[in-house]
């Protein structure tokens, strides 16, 4: 149930980064939050720049820290590449494919939408966020959800289709068909970064 709940804003600042969407705060400052943040220096540490990109990783995807390590324990155990593999078991979340299937607009939205009960995988009700996609996964909207206006507002704005996952609107339902390649993985992450801070 461990999530950020602070302001949002402020930390898509830190990172100069619309991590949690569209953001008008980053575009009308360009510069970290705070007293300092226009005058801070520019030369990052090594440790400093590694750091960052795992806490932008954490606040995108909504995990805090034993979870994030936990799972890059998991990648790091699995065959390939450390970071790659953190990124796929990322994007198999359910509350991230729920996101990206345009059932929520938001991460939140979606985890939200999961812990309430109002989605489906393979006809069973799940409602642990965290919960892992296998390869044909089938994930709904729950039948009595179906008339919910966070939902129908979600789908109507979202248009983007990513290549590991199949969605039927109308049905409200989508297919996992495989983890991503690194390469249609569109957030801005240098996940080499986290591997070289964890192996420290």
């Amino acid at each position: 149930m461990a999530r950020y709940r602070g302001p949002k804003q402020k930390i898509a600042r830190r990172f100069r980064e619309p991590i949690f969407g569209p953001s008008k705060a980053v575009e009308r400052k360009a510069y970290p939050p705070g007293q300092h943040g226009r005058s801070r220096r520019s030369k990052e540490s090594e440790y400093a720049v590694q750091l960052k990109e795992k806490q932008k990783a954490k606040y995108t995807y909504g995990l805090l820290e034993r979870q994030f390590r936990n799972l890059f324990e998991k990648a790091a155990r699995k065959k390939g590449i450390t970071g790659e593999n953190l990124l796929k078991f990322l994007e198999a979340r359910l509350d991230n494919t729920v996101f990206r299937l345009g059932f929520a607009r938001t991460r939140r939205q979606a985890r939200q939408l999961v812990n309430h009960g109002h989605i489906m995988v393979n006809d069973q009700v799940v409602d642990i966020p965290s919960y892992q996609l296998r390869s044909g996964d089938i994930i709904a909207v729950r039948p009595r959800s179906r008339s919910l206006e966070v939902v129908r507002d979600a789908l109507g704005r979202s248009r983007r289709v990513y290549p590991w996952l199949e969605v039927d609107r109308k049905a409200m339902q989508g297919k996992f068909l495989d983890y991503p390649n690194r390469e249609d993985i569109p957030e801005n992450i240098r996940e080499q970064l986290i591997v070289e801070l964890y192996s420290k």
